[in-house]
Protein backbone atom coordinates (compact mmCIF):
# COMPACT_ATOMS: atom_id res chain seq x y z
CA UNK A 1 0.00 0.00 0.00
CA UNK A 2 1.69 3.45 -1.03
CA UNK A 3 2.18 5.83 1.17
CA UNK A 4 0.14 8.86 2.04
CA UNK A 5 0.18 12.15 -0.08
CA UNK A 6 -1.18 14.67 1.21
CA UNK A 7 -2.55 18.02 -0.57
CA UNK A 8 -3.85 21.41 -0.12
CA UNK A 9 -6.83 21.21 -1.85
CA UNK A 10 -9.92 22.02 -0.53
CA UNK A 11 -12.77 19.65 -0.42
CA UNK A 12 -15.71 20.59 -2.81
CA UNK A 13 -18.78 22.07 -1.46
CA UNK A 14 -20.94 18.91 -1.27
CA UNK A 15 -18.24 17.77 1.56
CA UNK A 16 -18.82 20.60 3.12
CA UNK A 17 -23.32 19.57 3.19
CA UNK A 18 -23.12 18.59 6.89
CA UNK A 19 -21.50 16.27 9.70
CA UNK A 20 -24.27 13.97 10.02
CA UNK A 21 -24.06 13.51 5.91
CA UNK A 22 -20.39 13.87 6.08
CA UNK A 23 -20.00 9.69 4.83
CA UNK A 24 -22.59 10.37 2.27
CA UNK A 25 -21.38 13.83 0.63
CA UNK A 26 -17.72 12.86 1.54
CA UNK A 27 -18.55 9.47 -1.29
CA UNK A 28 -20.52 11.70 -3.76
CA UNK A 29 -17.27 14.49 -3.85
CA UNK A 30 -16.26 13.68 -7.27
CA UNK A 31 -19.02 13.34 -10.00
CA UNK A 32 -22.79 14.24 -9.21
CA UNK A 33 -24.83 13.47 -12.13
CA UNK A 34 -28.46 14.87 -12.30
CA UNK A 35 -31.30 12.50 -11.94
CA UNK A 36 -35.20 12.49 -11.89
CA UNK A 37 -36.68 10.51 -8.64
CA UNK A 38 -39.96 8.94 -7.27
CA UNK A 39 -42.30 9.76 -4.81
CA UNK A 40 -40.85 10.15 -1.57
CA UNK A 41 -41.39 7.30 0.81
CA UNK A 42 -43.35 9.10 3.58
CA UNK A 43 -46.85 10.27 2.89
CA UNK A 44 -47.87 13.86 2.30
CA UNK A 45 -48.64 15.62 5.58
CA UNK A 46 -48.28 13.63 9.73
CA UNK A 47 -50.95 13.24 11.39
CA UNK A 48 -50.73 16.25 14.20
CA UNK A 49 -51.38 15.43 18.04
CA UNK A 50 -52.50 17.66 20.76
CA UNK A 51 -49.63 19.43 22.95
CA UNK A 52 -50.24 16.81 25.71
CA UNK A 53 -50.45 14.01 23.51
CA UNK A 54 -47.06 15.36 21.70
CA UNK A 55 -44.92 15.24 25.24
CA UNK A 56 -46.47 12.18 26.16
CA UNK A 57 -45.38 9.97 22.67
CA UNK A 58 -42.19 12.34 22.42
CA UNK A 59 -41.20 10.47 26.11
CA UNK A 60 -42.33 6.89 24.64
CA UNK A 61 -40.11 7.30 21.65
CA UNK A 62 -37.29 8.44 24.01
CA UNK A 63 -37.09 5.76 26.01
CA UNK A 64 -37.64 3.35 23.51
CA UNK A 65 -34.41 4.80 21.83
CA UNK A 66 -32.38 4.25 24.86
CA UNK A 67 -33.49 1.29 25.15
CA UNK A 68 -32.35 0.01 21.62
CA UNK A 69 -28.97 2.26 22.83
CA UNK A 70 -28.37 0.24 25.68
CA UNK A 71 -28.35 -2.93 23.92
CA UNK A 72 -27.10 -1.93 20.67
CA UNK A 73 -24.04 -3.61 19.28
CA UNK A 74 -24.78 -3.54 15.00
CA UNK A 75 -27.14 -2.52 12.49
CA UNK A 76 -27.18 -3.20 8.92
CA UNK A 77 -29.67 -1.46 6.39
CA UNK A 78 -29.97 -0.66 2.74
CA UNK A 79 -30.36 2.74 1.86
CA UNK A 80 -30.97 5.56 -1.10
CA UNK A 81 -29.81 8.80 -0.54
CA UNK A 82 -31.28 11.53 -2.22
CA UNK A 83 -29.76 15.13 -2.60
CA UNK A 84 -32.41 17.65 -3.59
CA UNK A 85 -30.54 21.29 -5.18
CA UNK A 86 -31.83 24.13 -4.55
CA UNK A 87 -30.68 26.00 -6.71
CA UNK A 88 -31.78 23.64 -9.71
CA UNK A 89 -35.10 22.85 -7.97
CA UNK A 90 -34.38 19.18 -8.80
CA UNK A 91 -32.85 16.18 -7.17
CA UNK A 92 -28.76 16.55 -7.72
CA UNK A 93 -27.56 13.27 -6.70
CA UNK A 94 -29.15 9.54 -5.49
CA UNK A 95 -27.15 6.49 -4.60
CA UNK A 96 -28.11 3.47 -3.20
CA UNK A 97 -26.04 0.67 -1.43
CA UNK A 98 -26.06 -0.99 2.23
CA UNK A 99 -24.94 0.32 5.28
CA UNK A 100 -23.40 -1.18 8.37
CA UNK A 101 -22.64 0.46 11.93
CA UNK A 102 -21.27 -1.32 14.87
CA UNK A 103 -19.69 -0.93 18.36
CA UNK A 104 -16.63 -1.15 19.34
CA UNK A 105 -15.65 -0.48 23.09
CA UNK A 106 -17.48 3.48 23.65
CA UNK A 107 -16.65 4.09 20.07
CA UNK A 108 -19.04 3.33 16.52
CA UNK A 109 -18.01 2.56 13.15
CA UNK A 110 -19.76 2.92 10.09
CA UNK A 111 -19.43 1.71 6.63
CA UNK A 112 -21.26 2.31 3.19
CA UNK A 113 -21.02 0.27 0.84
CA UNK A 114 -22.68 2.47 -2.71
CA UNK A 115 -23.30 0.33 -5.54
CA UNK A 116 -25.33 2.28 -7.53
CA UNK A 117 -24.49 4.39 -9.64
CA UNK A 118 -22.09 2.17 -11.24
CA UNK A 119 -18.56 2.94 -10.48
CA UNK A 120 -19.15 2.21 -7.14
CA UNK A 121 -17.20 3.41 -4.13
CA UNK A 122 -16.53 2.14 -0.08
CA UNK A 123 -16.98 4.97 2.95
CA UNK A 124 -15.59 4.32 6.27
CA UNK A 125 -15.85 5.89 9.06
CA UNK A 126 -13.49 4.51 11.97
CA UNK A 127 -11.29 6.11 14.61
CA UNK A 128 -11.19 9.50 13.99
CA UNK A 129 -11.33 9.49 9.86
CA UNK A 130 -13.58 8.94 7.41
CA UNK A 131 -12.18 7.18 4.09
CA UNK A 132 -13.64 6.93 0.55
CA UNK A 133 -12.25 3.95 -1.19
CA UNK A 134 -12.82 4.94 -4.77
CA UNK A 135 -12.20 1.28 -6.92
CA UNK A 136 -12.50 2.75 -10.76
CA UNK A 137 -9.38 4.90 -10.01
CA UNK A 138 -8.34 2.83 -7.03
CA UNK A 139 -7.70 5.45 -4.73
CA UNK A 140 -8.75 6.87 -1.18
CA UNK A 141 -9.61 10.02 -0.21
CA UNK A 142 -9.27 10.52 3.55
CA UNK A 143 -10.88 13.45 6.02
CA UNK A 144 -9.43 13.82 9.63
CA UNK A 145 -12.48 14.77 12.06
CA UNK A 146 -9.86 15.75 14.64
CA UNK A 147 -11.39 16.85 17.41
CA UNK A 148 -14.51 17.35 16.09
CA UNK A 149 -15.18 13.24 15.92
CA UNK A 150 -17.26 12.97 19.52
CA UNK A 151 -19.51 15.81 17.77
CA UNK A 152 -19.76 13.68 14.40
CA UNK A 153 -20.13 10.96 16.41
CA UNK A 154 -23.24 12.23 17.59
CA UNK A 155 -25.02 13.13 14.54
CA UNK A 156 -24.02 10.07 12.51
CA UNK A 157 -25.77 7.54 15.11
CA UNK A 158 -28.83 9.67 15.50
CA UNK A 159 -31.60 6.76 14.80
CA UNK A 160 -28.38 4.08 14.55
CA UNK A 161 -27.73 3.22 18.72
CA UNK A 162 -27.69 6.73 20.17
CA UNK A 163 -29.64 7.35 22.83
CA UNK A 164 -32.54 9.76 23.23
CA UNK A 165 -31.43 11.31 26.21
CA UNK A 166 -27.97 11.95 23.93
CA UNK A 167 -30.05 13.64 21.18
CA UNK A 168 -31.53 15.86 23.75
CA UNK A 169 -28.75 17.11 25.00
CA UNK A 170 -27.89 18.21 21.74
CA UNK A 171 -30.79 19.38 19.95
CA UNK A 172 -34.53 20.98 20.82
CA UNK A 173 -36.57 17.87 19.73
CA UNK A 174 -40.53 18.28 18.98
CA UNK A 175 -43.26 15.58 18.30
CA UNK A 176 -44.50 15.64 15.07
CA UNK A 177 -46.95 13.10 14.95
CA UNK A 178 -47.29 9.54 13.00
CA UNK A 179 -46.24 9.05 9.44
CA UNK A 180 -46.12 5.53 7.50
CA UNK A 181 -42.98 4.79 6.07
CA UNK A 182 -42.40 1.81 4.29
CA UNK A 183 -45.58 0.51 6.10
CA UNK A 184 -43.94 1.55 9.29
CA UNK A 185 -46.22 3.86 11.26
CA UNK A 186 -43.36 5.92 12.21
CA UNK A 187 -42.82 9.02 14.70
CA UNK A 188 -41.88 12.11 13.34
CA UNK A 189 -39.28 14.16 15.40
CA UNK A 190 -37.69 17.50 14.22
CA UNK A 191 -34.77 18.52 15.56
CA UNK A 192 -33.12 21.81 15.57
CA UNK A 193 -29.45 21.69 17.17
CA UNK A 194 -28.79 23.43 20.11
CA UNK A 195 -24.96 24.39 18.66
CA UNK A 196 -25.24 27.45 16.52
CA UNK A 197 -22.21 25.92 14.53
CA UNK A 198 -24.36 23.38 13.98
CA UNK A 199 -27.50 25.36 12.75
CA UNK A 200 -25.00 26.82 10.22
CA UNK A 201 -24.56 23.59 8.67
CA UNK A 202 -28.33 22.11 9.23
CA UNK A 203 -31.22 24.69 10.36
CA UNK A 204 -33.06 21.30 11.43
CA UNK A 205 -33.19 17.70 11.05
CA UNK A 206 -36.64 15.61 10.55
CA UNK A 207 -36.06 12.00 11.76
CA UNK A 208 -39.25 9.35 11.42
CA UNK A 209 -38.64 6.65 14.23
CA UNK A 210 -39.51 2.95 14.37
CA UNK A 211 -40.80 2.59 17.95
CA UNK A 212 -40.98 -0.72 18.14
CA UNK A 213 -37.47 -1.13 17.64
CA UNK A 214 -35.95 2.49 17.93
CA UNK A 215 -34.67 3.01 14.82
CA UNK A 216 -34.52 5.38 12.05
CA UNK A 217 -36.28 4.43 8.87
CA UNK A 218 -35.98 7.71 7.25
CA UNK A 219 -33.76 10.80 7.73
CA UNK A 220 -34.56 13.99 6.04
CA UNK A 221 -31.71 17.07 6.72
CA UNK A 222 -32.23 20.41 5.64
CA UNK A 223 -29.46 23.21 5.13
CA UNK A 224 -30.01 26.75 5.56
CA UNK A 225 -29.50 27.11 1.57
CA UNK A 226 -32.37 25.39 0.87
CA UNK A 227 -30.64 21.96 0.22
CA UNK A 228 -31.84 18.83 1.92
CA UNK A 229 -30.59 15.02 1.67
CA UNK A 230 -33.07 12.58 2.11
CA UNK A 231 -32.09 9.36 3.78
CA UNK A 232 -34.35 6.33 3.14
CA UNK A 233 -33.63 2.85 5.24
CA UNK A 234 -34.98 -0.81 4.25
CA UNK A 235 -34.23 -3.91 4.95
CA UNK A 236 -32.68 -3.15 8.99
CA UNK A 237 -31.31 -5.78 10.44
CA UNK A 238 -30.25 -4.97 14.26
CA UNK A 239 -27.70 -6.77 16.27
CA UNK A 240 -27.35 -9.72 14.11
CA UNK A 241 -23.52 -10.53 12.95
CA UNK A 242 -21.54 -8.10 10.66
CA UNK A 243 -18.22 -9.71 9.34
CA UNK A 244 -14.89 -7.38 10.01
CA UNK A 245 -14.49 -7.31 6.42
CA UNK A 246 -17.72 -5.02 6.41
CA UNK A 247 -15.15 -2.17 8.18
CA UNK A 248 -12.13 -2.65 5.79
CA UNK A 249 -11.37 -1.16 2.44
CA UNK A 250 -10.59 -3.31 -0.26
CA UNK A 251 -7.53 -1.56 -1.42
CA UNK A 252 -4.59 -2.41 -3.69
CA UNK A 253 -0.92 -2.44 -3.48
CA UNK A 254 -1.17 0.75 -5.95
CA UNK A 255 -3.72 2.34 -4.30
CA UNK A 256 -3.31 6.40 -4.02
CA UNK A 257 -4.33 7.89 -0.64
CA UNK A 258 -5.08 11.66 -0.90
CA UNK A 259 -6.03 13.85 2.60
CA UNK A 260 -7.50 17.05 1.66
CA UNK A 261 -7.08 20.15 3.71
CA UNK A 262 -9.33 23.29 3.86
Amino acid sequence: MMASVGKNMSPPRCFKFGLLTLIVVAAAWAEQPMKATGAQSASQQPSKPAASDSKDELERVIAQMDRTAANFHTVQASFVWTQYNAVINDIADTQKGTVYFRRTGKQVEMAADITDPTSPKYVLFTGSKVQVYQSKIDQVTQYDTGKDRAAFESFLVLGFGGSGQDMLKSFDVNYLGVEKVDGVDAAMLDLVPKSEKARNTFNHIRLWIDPARGVSVLQKLFAPDGDYRLADYSDIRLNEKIPDSAFKLKTTSKTKFLSPKG
